[in-house]
Order: C-alpha cells, then sequence, then structure tokens
C-alpha cells in the first residue's frame, strides 16, 4: 500500500513539474517550513473545495503557495479527507503538515464553563457570549436538568447539541449518586434530591458547608418546620429569574407562591436552579446533626445553632458585624470626600 501510493505521489508531481516546475522543487516546497511566524487558529467551513480551502490557507497566511498545497494533498491521496472546523496551525507548519491536521481532524477544543447555581435561562444566555457555539436553543430546557461543569465543544457545535450534553450528564450524574445516597435522606425519588440540591447550591458557595446545610433542612423536615430558604423567595418575586438587584422585605418574605419556603411546607415543587454535583452529593449524603437554623457569619460562611435561643445569639451577632461594617465603610467613604 505505501509503495503504490509513492508511486501515485511521484508520478502526480512528475505530471505537474512537466507544466512549468521541476519535481524537486515542488516537493521541497511541499515539506519546508511554512510563512506563520507564530501559531494560528484557522476555521475551515462547511463544503469547502479543496481549491478554496488552499486559498483560504493562503489568505490567513499559512500556507505560501496554494498550487503546491493542492497538490501536495491530491498526490496524497487526501483530496476528500480534509475535515472542516477549527485547526490550530503551529508556527512554521509546512504544507504537508497542515494537510496533516486537516486530515487528522484534531480540532481546537474550546470550553464551555457552566457555573453551579445558575438558572436554565441564565445558562442558555451564557451560550451567546461564547465564541463558535451556533444556531438557537429552541426551548429553555427545565430547572434542574442541565448539570454544570466544563465542557469542550468544536467551533460550528449547536448550542442544542451541547444543552443536550448537559442534559445528558446530569441525569448519568444524579443515577449514579442516587445510587450511592444514604438511605435514610426523606426522598421519595431523584427529581426531590435535584430540588433540595437546587435550594443548598444557592443557599452557599462553600462546599464544606453543603452537608450541614442539607442537614439543617432535613431536620427541619422531619420536625415539620418550614425550610424558610431566602434563594426560594427570590426565585418565587423574579418569577423564576433569580436576578433580584435589591435586598429581601418582610413583605417578601410572606408573598403567596408554591416556591416560598416562608409561605409552604417543604420542598418547593420544582429545582429553583441546576445545582452541581457537590451540592448532589452533600444531600445524598448529609452531614448528622440536630441543627435546624443557620445565619451568615459576616465572612461569608454561616453559623449553625440547634437552638431558637441559640440561633438569635447568632443573629445578633451577625448584626453586630454588618453594621461595624457599615460604619467602618462610612468612614472610609468620608475620609475620600
Amino acid at each position: 500500500m505505501r509503495h503504490s501510493v509513492f508511486i501515485y505521489f511521484f508520478l502526480f508531481f512528475v505530471a505537474v513539474s512537466l507544466l512549468g516546475g521541476s519535481v524537486l522543487t515542488t516537493y521541497t516546497q511541499f515539506i519546508e517550513d511554512g510563512p506563520l511566524t507564530e501559531a494560528k487558529e484557522v476555521v475551515i467551513p462547511k463544503g469547502k473545495s479543496l481549491k478554496q480551502t488552499a486559498r483560504l490557507l493562503k489568505r490567513e497566511g499559512v500556507i505560501e503557495s496554494p498550487s503546491v498545497f493542492e497538490l501536495g494533498v491530491r498526490a496524497s491521496g487526501n483530496t476528500y479527507r480534509i475535515k472542516s472546523g477549527e485547526y490550530s496551525f503551529p508556527r512554521h507548519a509546512s504544507a504537508k503538515l497542515v494537510m496533516n491536521i486537516l486530515t487528522d481532524g484534531q480540532t481546537v477544543a474550546r470550553r464551555f464553563v457552566a457555573p453551579e447555581g445558575m438558572t436554565s435561562r441564565q445558562l442558555v444566555e451564557l451560550m451567546d457570549r461564547y465564541i463558535g457555539l451556533t444556531g438557537t436553543v429552541s426551548q429553555i430546557p427545565a430547572e434542574g436538568t442541565l448539570l454544570p461543569e466544563t465542557y469542550n465543544y468544536s467551533y460550528g457545535d449547536t448550542k442544542e447539541s451541547l444543552i443536550k450534553r448537559m442534559q445528558t450528564a446530569m441525569d448519568k450524574t444524579v443515577q449514579e449518586l442516587w445510587q450511592k445516597r444514604d438511605k435514610s435522606v426523606p426522598f421519595k425519588n431523584p427529581r426531590e434530591a435535584v430540588i433540595m440540591a437546587s435550594v443548598v447550591e444557592k443557599e452557599t458557595a462553600r462546599a464544606v458547608e453543603r452537608p450541614h446545610i442539607a442537614s439543617v433542612f432535613f431536620n427541619r423536615l422531619k420536625q415539620k418546620i418550614r425550610l424558610q430558604s431566602d434563594p426560594t423567595v427570590i426565585y418565587a418575586v423574579t418569577n423564576g429569574r433569580l436576578d433580584m438587584k435589591r435586598a429581601l422585605t418582610y413583605a417578601d418574605l410572606k408573598v403567596q407562591h408554591p416556591y416560598n419556603t416562608y409561605v409552604i411546607y417543604g420542598l418547593p415543587p420544582g429545582p429553583i436552579a441546576n445545582p452541581g454535583r457537590a451540592a448532589l452529593e452533600a444531600v445524598l449524603n448529609p452531614m448528622q446533626t440536630d441543627d435546624i437554623y443557620f445565619v451568615a457569619d459576616g465572612t461569608g460562611g454561616h453559623v449553625f445553632a440547634a437552638t431558637y435561643t441559640e440561633h438569635q445569639k447568632n443573629v445578633n451577632k451577625w448584626r453586630k458585624t454588618r453594621k461595624s461594617k457599615k460604619t467602618s465603610s462610612q468612614q472610609v467613604k468620608a475620609a475620600h470626600q
């Protein structure tokens, strides 16, 4: 096979060289260093012919001679093996190396980072900021069906295809973790676990706290105490957008809404965001505590309590901390006026 390819390659160069060049010169041009002075990424659109591709590579400064590139590709038997997509060509890549890169189909791997705790609408809107993702999303996916993590994609991939990958990843992750769950968790089905995980996800950005917060919510459920989770109130008053630009008010806490856990008992009817793997693990294997309260500690974390008396002490401490920070901020602002 190699012998026949070599013969074909040689005879093709001979035939072309008879039209005005030497075989040695043509082959040397095909394998010698190319004009790129630094690595460059180029998109080869779908449907481009070999001749069109060669001209494109010339315009992008990747190759020196379109005719030599085209000749080399044909002589190598790769006329129909060049694949579309986004490619990264190293500095001084020869025309032969460029051909090999295009026929191997090793396109540039771009990354879409889906943060934990975003709503499905926010994730779809985030896709619009990523170069290379094409098409539109016909329908916003149901909340809690997309797994937040980092996804590789290629230039030209559709947003719909990425959505399907995120949904598949969530399904697999939930099923995997559900099989490993603590059998004492009070979930009737995996969907309830996703709902709880979405609430825990929005309550804290600290992974170490998630199993503890999950424990608080489970203890509240057992004692038939409302969850009283602020993120569920925000979800309710913003109609599921979670983009509140102000602080919650006492009036907000009283809003009659199926997602407001200050007025309903138990879990909300659905997830309020897309929880990550860590939050799912936390609610399926929660910490064992007697705590039923938690409040911010003023440093980005929370303090927990098993009794209301202890909780009130923590709340008062938090209020003093907040007041102290506000006073300090005002003093700094005044000093700069």
